[in-house]
């Protein structure tokens, strides 16, 4: 077990103390008010800790306090991890970005895209070109996720039994399978949606190494870093370290009689005992510990401790805007909801967000910041140009969008003097 600590002063690394007790309150308000049911938050200049709060509870009803030994559900931060493990098989020259991923997974050879209709009378034609390893990873591949209800393809995952990202009673390789069988909605890397693309990723993982994602995960990248206690589940010994996961409510049964928002326990990741589908999207459950090892190997250009697992070159590759044309997320959303100004300013790598213009963003960022999210509201960044690595941590699905991350952003810029 890792143990995240402060190692610095906050006025030494060229932070605001007040600034920063600024935003802690802020965070404990929403606890005290109840819609968070407890945080954790680190922030880092130079790989050094020089703020770190728990505050509130990991279990509300059973009143356990969050610690920096606390595990968290990461959900879709799992991306990037999967992302790195694909670059360790790229940098061993095992994989390619720029294998079609029919070489590997037969069942995209030949990928068909949506052309029109909805149903049963939907229409497609050959892609344009193949589906490549590089389109999986910077989310231009043209899958899609179940949930969303802006497109028919949307809906075919829907009627495939997807509504969870995974066919009913199969493991990665079958779920992988099913959505080789569904049209893309556009041709390969003309657009960007956010989807089950690092799914298919993982699955290329295991075929390309002959090795489990989660073994794969663990030798190659866990156990080098000290990342003791992250992984696809969690043991006896670790489960009173694991927050419950909350979803918000609307209040009007919580018992608040406030009318707000209020949060109550729901159903999370089966954790308990190898899971038979292995996610590469959102399958993970780390400590703060362990995600600190992570950014560190990320700001660190690949390397951490001497243990090197990436050239800086491609870590610098891994960083960079990789969306047609070098637009923004608005730009090339393939679906409503992306034309929102959060992602004016915003493009992707491969397999994390990335700042490309400030001056563009919702919130103060610098150029080149990188990082990404979790479903329960977790989230990491990295600024390369002020050396500051961010994590913050609960556990709460939200119904529709909040302002966390926004808040965050913000009250950590604020801390930044140096």
């Amino acid at each position: 077990m890792g143990l995240l600590r402060q190692e610095a002063g906050p006025e030494e690394t060229g932070l605001d103390a007040k600034a920063l007790d600024r935003m802690d309150r802020h965070f404990a308000h929403e606890v005290d008010e109840g819609r968070l049911p407890g945080f954790l938050v680190s922030v880092a200049r130079g790989g050094r800790i020089a703020h770190l709060t728990a505050y509130g509870q990991r279990d509300v009803a059973a009143g356990l306090p969050v610690r920096s030994d606390t595990l968290w559900r990461i959900y879709s931060m799992t991306k990037p991890v999967t992302a790195v493990a694909a670059l360790i098989l790229v940098e061993e020259g095992r994989l390619s970005l720029d294998d079609p991923v029919g070489r590997h997974l037969p069942a995209f050879a030949e990928p068909r895209v949506y052309e029109s209709g909805s149903g049963g009378g939907i229409r497609t034609r050959p892609a344009a070109g193949p589906l490549l390893v590089r389109h999986l990873m910077s989310h231009t591949a043209g899958l899609t996720f179940a949930f969303y209800h802006a497109h028919p393809v949307d809906a075919l995952y829907r009627e495939a039994g997807l509504g969870s990202s995974v066919a009913p009673g199969t493991d990665l390789a079958g779920t992988v399978d099913a959505y080789a069988r569904l049209p893309l909605q556009f041709d390969p890397g003309t657009q960007w949606n956010y989807s089950v693309a690092s799914n298919v990723l993982g699955r290329i993982i295991e075929v390309v190494s002959g090795r489990p994602l989660d073994v794969f995960f663990a030798e190659r990248i866990f156990g080098p870093l000290g990342m003791t206690d992250a992984g696809f589940q969690v043991s006896d010994e670790q489960t009173a370290r694991l927050a419950e996961l909350y979803g918000e409510t609307d209040g009007s049964g919580d018992g608040s009689g406030s009318g707000g928002c209020g949060i109550k326990p729901v159903a999370g990741l089966p954790l308990h005992g190898r899971p038979r589908f292995l996610s590469g999207s959102g399958g993970m459950v780390a400590s703060a510990h362990d995600m600190h090892r992570f950014t560190e190997l990320l700001r660190r250009r690949g390397e951490v401790d001497g243990v090197r697992l990436l050239a800086p070159q491609t870590v610098d590759l891994m960083t960079r805007n990789h969306l047609p044309g070098g637009a923004d997320l608005r730009a090339v959303g393939s679906r409503p909801a992306h034309d929102e100004p959060g992602n004016e300013g915003i493009g992707f790598g491969l397999g994390v967000s990335v700042v490309i213009d400030p001056s563009r963003t919702q919130t103060p960022s610098g150029l080149g910041t990188y990082g990404w999210t979790g479903v329960a509201t977790t989230a990491f960044w990295v600024d390369p140009g002020r050396d500051l690595t961010v994590q913050f941590y609960t556990q709460v699905r939200p119904r529709s969008s909040h302002t966390v991350f926004r808040d965050l952003r913000r009250l950590v810029h604020e801390a930044v003097t140096g």
